[in-house]
């Protein structure tokens, strides 16, 4: 019951592109499509992060854009702090959708916290945390994952950054945790990817001639959005050998090529639209044992008496031999 009804609802979220594979693919399929996808990344890849330390959403967001990812240098067990992946772009610039147009980029998230460390819940939270996180869904990755969280895709023009509300573990009642220093993992993403999970290329990518030649002729494809189909070109190249090729292109491209045009095996026939692009940033943390803490403040107090015993000792021997120099 508990795993059909998780089922169901990763079906009712499932415009929330997951980003283990490509958090703003959404935009790239039919509505079919977009609802089964995220079931498909989230099976497909029990952990978003290889053995290599590669985040899974680069095998579709093949552009690279950095990231930043903020964390507390130490946290307490059982309280709330913030995880913060900023995803830093240019705000101007837009991103071509499946069907050709222009739109604002989305962006998304993954976060790979340490086993035991989880999204807070929301009675945990504060009125200034509740405002930041304020619309925003976090997705654990699966029933038994609650440590990875998925967010997105939410819009880029709302949101320049996205903030985790982490609640740590209890050592005390999990004796699983321990007080030591910990691995984060985070991947961030702006735009579409350059490939959808079947392999096939979207039309977020430059274009090029699979062949040498000169372009014939250009013509335009009909639009058939039941079949997934929103427009573009088909360009007629005829080969040296003299033969024809026909290259596709989707809706949204912007050709730099005419008839007349000679071409060559690997050049461009479209300008690059894509925008955005995944990173990710690793960080640590340290679950801190508060009588540790406790501890380290005694000792400074300690050593702070200490020293202050000392001086007034020098200062009293000081005066005992002063009195014994005027005997």
């Amino acid at each position: 019951m508990k795993k059909a009804l998780s089922r169901a609802k990763r079906l009712l979220v499932g415009v929330s592109l997951c980003v283990i594979t490509s958090l703003t693919l959404l935009f790239g399929l039919n509505n079919q499509s977009a609802f089964a996808y995220p079931y498909f990344a989230q099976e497909a890849y029990k952990n978003p992060r290889e053995a290599t330390g590669k985040i899974v959403c680069a095998n579709c967001h093949l552009a690279k854009k950095g990231i930043e990812l903020e964390l507390p240098q130490a946290v307490k067990p059982d309280s709330v702090f913030e995880a913060v992946v900023k995803l830093p772009y240019d705000h101007t610039k837009q991103q071509v959708a499946a069907d050709g147009s222009k739109t604002g980029l989305n962006i998304g998230a993954v976060l790979v916290l340490p086993e035991g460390f989880k999204i807070a819940p929301e009675d945990r939270l504060s009125e200034e945390l509740k405002e930041k996180t304020k619309d925003i869904y976090y997705q654990p990755y699966s029933d038994t994952q609650e440590n990875i969280v998925l967010v997105g895709p939410i819009s880029g023009d709302e949101y320049s950054e996205i903030v985790f509300p982490v609640l740590s573990p209890d050592p005390a009642t999990d004796k699983n945790i321990h007080f030591l220093k910990y691995s984060v993992y985070a991947g961030g993403n702006r735009g579409r990817g350059q490939l959808y999970p079947s392999g096939e290329k979207s039309n977020n990518n430059e274009y090029i001639s699979s062949v040498s030649g000169l372009v014939t002729q250009i013509s335009p494809i009909a639009p058939n959005e039941d079949e997934g189909i929103y427009g573009g070109y088909e360009i007629s190249v005829q080969t040296t050998d003299g033969s024809m090729a026909v290259e596709k292109v989707p809706a949204g491209a912007e050709l730099i090529v005419e008839p007349g045009s000679e071409v060559r095996v690997g050049a461009p026939l479209t300008t690059n639209p894509n925008v955005g692009g995944f990173g990710q940033r690793d960080g640590e943390i340290v679950l801190q044992d508060p009588r540790r803490i406790q501890g380290l403040l005694a000792f400074f107090a300690a050593v702070v008496v200490l020293q202050i015993l000392l001086v007034l000792k020098k200062k009293q021997i000081e005066k005992v031999q002063a009195v014994e120099m005027n005997f």
